[in-house]
C-alpha cells in the first residue's frame, strides 16, 4: 500500500490467488494513506478447453458461496506443488516443498515461490527464466491443476455480490475472434470485465480489448500485476514502464458493482 502511495495512485486492489488473507490489513493501511482500496481474489478457472485466470472484485473475507471453495482450491494447489517439485527432482534440480514454503508470505504457494526456490540454489536467476524453461504451461515440469469452470466462477462470483474479470487476456493464446467469442460468451453468463491494461499487452491490444468490453458492456480494467520486490520486473501503477491505467478502469468497475448490487436487490 505504502508503494502504491508512493506511485501516486488513487486506487489499489488486492487480489492474491485462492486466498482473502491481507485484505483487512491492506484495506487499513491503503484508508490511512488515503488510497481507494477494492478487495479481491485471483483464481485460475477453465472454459471449454481454455485456461485462463479470473480477478473477482470485491469479494470480501467471511463466509458466502465463492468464499467457501477457496480452501479447497489451496489444497489442490498444495497438491500440485508437490507434483512439480518431485518433477523438478527428477530433472536433477533439488529443491524440497520446505524450500518452496520459506518464500510464501501467506497460504497461497504456487509457481512463482517454486520459481524462488530454484533462483535460492542457483539453478536459474529470475522467475520468467523458470516459467521460461520449465514452469509454463507445457514446461518440462509443468503440472496442471483443479480448476473451477469460468462458469461456476462467474455464478459463485455474482452470488458473493462480486465482480469476475478476465485477467490478462494475452495469456489466453486467442485470435482477435477467439477473444470476441470467448468474452461474448462468458459476458452472457455474467462477465463483470476484462483487464485490457496490462503490462504484458502493447498499446495496440491494450485499445483492441478496451474496445471489445465497451461493445459488450462490460468493464475495461487495468492493473501492474505487482508480486513483490524483485520478484518481477512490473512495478506498481507503471508495470513495465508505459501502463497507465485510466480513471475509467476504475469507474467501470465500480458501475458494474452497482449493476450486480442492483439486480440482487430486485
Amino acid at each position: 500500500m505504502q508503494l502504491a502511495a508512493e506511485a501516486d495512485l488513487s486506487h489499489v486492489a488486492l487480489t492474491d490467488h485462492d486466498t482473502l488473507d491481507g485484505i483487512e490489513q491492506a484495506r487499513n493501511e491503503a484508508d490511512r494513506l488515503g488510497l481507494g482500496f477494492i478487495s479481491g481474489v485471483e483464481l485460475s478457472v477453465d472454459h471449454d478447453g481454455i485456461n485462463m485466470h479470473m480477478l473477482v472484485y470485491f469479494l470480501e473475507p467471511g463466509d458466502g458461496p465463492l468464499q467457501s471453495r477457496l480452501e479447497s482450491l489451496r489444497e489442490g494447489r498444495n497438491d500440485r506443488n508437490i507434483r512439480i517439485v518431485e518433477k523438478l527432482n527428477g530433472l536433477g534440480y533439488g529443491i524440497t516443498i520446505d524450500d518452496v514454503h520459506r518464500h510464501a508470505a501467506g497460504p497461497s504457494v504456487g509457481r512463482p515461490h517454486i520459481a524462488d526456490a530454484l533462483i535460492e540454489r542457483g539453478y536459474i536467476a529470475s522467475r520468467d527464466e523458470a516459467f521460461d524453461d520449465l514452469l509454463r504451461s507445457g514446461g518440462a515440469a509443468y503440472v496442471e491443476r483443479v480448476r473451477l469452470s469460468a462458469t461456476d466462477t462467474i455464478r459463485l462470483a455474482r452470488a458473493s455480490h462480486a465482480v469476475p474479470v478476465i485477467a490478462h487476456p494475452v495469456t489466453m493464446g486467442l485470435t482477435r475472434q477467439g477473444y470476441s467469442d470467448t468474452f461474448r460468451s462468458l459476458t452472457n453468463l455474467g462477465l463483470g470485465g476484462i483487464e485490457a491494461h496490462h503490462p504484458m499487452h502493447d498499446l495496440e491490444l491494450r485499445e483492441h480489448l478496451s474496445g471489445l468490453a465497451s461493445a459488450l458492456g462490460i468493464a475495461a480494467t487495468g492493473g501492474s500485476d505487482y508480486h513483490g520486490v524483485a520478484k518481477r520486473i512490473y512495478r506498481v501503477g507503471t508495470g513495465t514502464g508505459d501502463l497507465a491505467v485510466p480513471a475509467s478502469a476504475v469507474e467501470q468497475l465500480y458501475e458494474q458493482q452497482r449493476r450486480a448490487t442492483d439486480t440482487l436487490s430486485l
